[in-house]
């Protein structure tokens, strides 16, 4: 392998993988379906994960842009740049935004449009056997730690559940076109924070009733001594 948000809470925690269900839809996740999709050809594995990064408008984050460009609904006199890709129609399986917050556009399962003109390994058509991930970001300024933490999360949950051989981004399967995640995207804290185990939930106490039972407990051995 390569590399191989809702807010995130536990800062500097793995949590367990997200379940999928046959259907493709992480748990979790926010599904806004897009309809620049379409089925996967027959027979084909889920064997590679592309990461990309976006932002829209340009170089800003947190705004409807990513999703109205992926659901069609970009209005072209919202902003100069969108004029340029209004009627360009693409998608990505997820989208991590800067605080961590996911949304799924395309069920795993079905083969969204993101990879475009691509290869990897001599197999072109990278959309046929891959998942995209799309990271809010420019690829200028350094990606947050809440979505690193997201992505590996996700990540884990992809493993589990899809025959993921490598983890690669959009610039090796279409060298030349495509820089992205970019020279900003830490491939080495991504990879260890893949090999981090999910922490199990601990149960809570409150200190009242921790010191009760203890208090309890003591008088019951103390009791069983004197007898």
């Amino acid at each position: 392998m390569k590399g191989k948000g809702k807010r995130e809470k536990g800062k500097g925690k793995n949590r367990p993988p997200a379940p999928i269900s046959a259907g493709g839809l992480v748990g979790g996740a926010r599904y806004i379906p897009s309809p620049n999709c379409d089925e996967r050809p027959a027979g084909s594995a889920i064997d590679l994960l592309v990461i990309h990064h976006i932002s829209l408008p340009p170089g800003e984050f947190g705004g409807a842009g990513i999703v109205e460009f992926f659901t069609n609904r970009l209005d072209p006199r919202a902003h100069p740049f969108y004029a340029s890709i209004a009627e360009v129609k693409v998608s990505a399986h997820f989208l991590v935004r800067r605080n961590g917050g996911l949304i799924q556009f395309v069920p795993c399962v079905k083969r969204a449009w993101h990879a475009g003109e691509s290869s990897w390994k001599g197999r072109a058509r990278c959309n046929d056997f891959s998942i995209g991930i799309e990271m809010e970001g420019t690829g200028k300024a350094p990606f947050t730690g809440a979505q690193y933490r997201r992505l590996a999360e996700l990540t884990r949950a992809l493993l589990a559940r899809y025959p993921i051989a490598d983890i690669v981004g959009h610039s090796d399967v279409a060298p030349g076109r495509k820089s992205d995640p970019g020279p900003k995207f830490d491939w080495t804290r991504y990879r260890v924070m893949l090999k981090k185990k999910a922490e199990p939930k601990k149960e809570r106490r409150t200190p009242g009733r921790h010191r009760k039972r203890s208090a309890a407990t003591s008088g019951r051995q103390a009791r069983t001594r004197r007898k």
